[in-house]
């Protein structure tokens, strides 16, 4: 694991966003499972098609801050990330805790909704930071082969 951030090498858009597409599955069969719980709770109480299901809503919320959160916080590395030998740090080098890994999340979803703007932000950004690494003090880093 790299700790000397002045040699470590920042990973390209193209790594990012194929860790980023696996890891998206992985979430959305998380938001199926609770669906589909959340439908056949509904059934069992007789609510049926109740036009709020508050704790699904919740849970749909959480689940990214929850699963991103715990990956990167227990090793640096979600399922996807580790595929493509990425390792998210903090901007001393050190593993991340529960409230930046939080911030993280939340940034990457506001970096997201501008059409990607974020994202794409580290290919002029000298460092090849992301907006969600600046404003969570996080960065990525590419992990030697083993």
């Amino acid at each position: 694991m790299p700790t000397d951030l002045e040699n470590a090498v920042t990973p390209g858009l193209w790594r990012r966003l194929a860790a980023i597409f696996y890891d998206s599955w992985l979430v959305l069969a998380l938001w199926l499972l609770g669906a589909t719980a959340d439908y056949f709770i509904q059934a069992a109480i007789g609510l049926g098609d109740a036009p709020v299901h508050l704790p699904l809503q919740l849970y749909l919320v959480a689940c990214p801050f929850l699963f991103f959160g715990w990956f990167w916080t227990h090793g640096g590395q979600t399922l996807g990330m580790r595929s493509w030998r990425l390792k998210v740090l903090d901007c001393h080098g050190q593993p991340v805790g529960w409230r930046q890994a939080l911030i993280r999340v939340a940034a990457a979803w506001l970096a997201a909704l501008p059409l990607g703007l974020g994202y794409l932000w580290m290919l002029v950004d000298k460092a090849g930071l992301t907006w969600h690494d600046r404003l969570s003090r996080t960065r990525l880093v590419l992990v030697n082969k083993t």
